[in-house]
């Protein structure tokens, strides 16, 4: 199962936290709804989010990729660790983790 296209569709019409940094903040503040982890993110970053994310009660996804196919999936030139759904807009990303 991919997710590629439900995290673009969710980018696209929903609202995002784009980042390691940002997804974390989302996770404290309860705010995320499930968090997509790239497979190479950095082990303390996703010890962060895990830990967050298991007291806050929000999912967390691996993504299969890598963090530059992550950001390339999110329409960014750059490498994307981690993305928080806040909204998930048109997307069906939650129905499907």
């Amino acid at each position: 199962m991919s997710l590629n296209q439900p995290i673009a569709s969710a980018v696209s019409t929903g609202e995002c936290k784009i980042g390691a940094k940002s997804s974390i903040d989302a996770v404290k503040k309860g705010k995320a709804k499930l968090v997509v982890v790239a497979a190479n993110c950095p082990k303390n970053e996703y010890d962060d989010i895990k830990r967050y994310a298991q007291i806050s009660g929000i999912k967390v996804q691996q993504f299969e990729g890598t963090s530059w196919d992550l950001g390339e999936t999110v329409g960014k030139p750059f490498m994307v660790s981690a993305i928080a759904i806040i909204k998930p807009g048109d997307s069906k990303i939650l129905k499907m983790v």
